[in-house]
């Protein structure tokens, strides 16, 4: 059907795309930011912490489940969790340190979540309270 020559040019193609995506040691974690969808991960490494997130929709939000650990843990025994809900548009902050942080924004209509800025500088001497 196809012409040999356009079958290898497409698996080259494939090759190269995989090997672009792909970490280039064990213990590098592959990064993925942006927009995904339900159930697709967001996954990072933010100061010492790395990060994966995922969102599933529910009553008009985004129900968010986040796992983060140590970098250099390589069995995870430092691994913790959070679950929260967004509303569409709201954000969510993760700090990984005194001035990393990871936050996440629940799209329209609550269909996407975004990794909106993976380090920011926060300010450690202002104090907030809520009820």
């Amino acid at each position: 059907m196809f012409p040999l020559s356009l079958k290898l040019a497409a698996a080259g193609a494939l090759v190269a795309l995989t090997a672009a995506a792909t970490p280039a040691s064990a213990d590098e974690m592959l990064q993925r930011l942006g927009s995904v969808g339900p159930h697709e991960p967001l996954l990072t490494t933010v100061g010492n912490k790395r990060i994966i997130a995922f969102f599933v929709p529910g009553d008009g939000q985004c129900n968010v489940q986040t796992v983060f650990w140590n970098a250099d843990d390589m069995e995870a025994k430092s691994a913790a969790g959070v679950r929260f809900a967004l509303n569409p548009s709201q954000t969510a902050s993760i700090d990984s340190s005194a001035t990393d942080t990871f936050t996440l924004k629940c799209g329209d209509h609550a269909e996407s979540l975004a990794s909106v800025d993976t380090v920011a500088s926060v300010d450690t001497d202002q104090q907030v309270a809520s009820k």
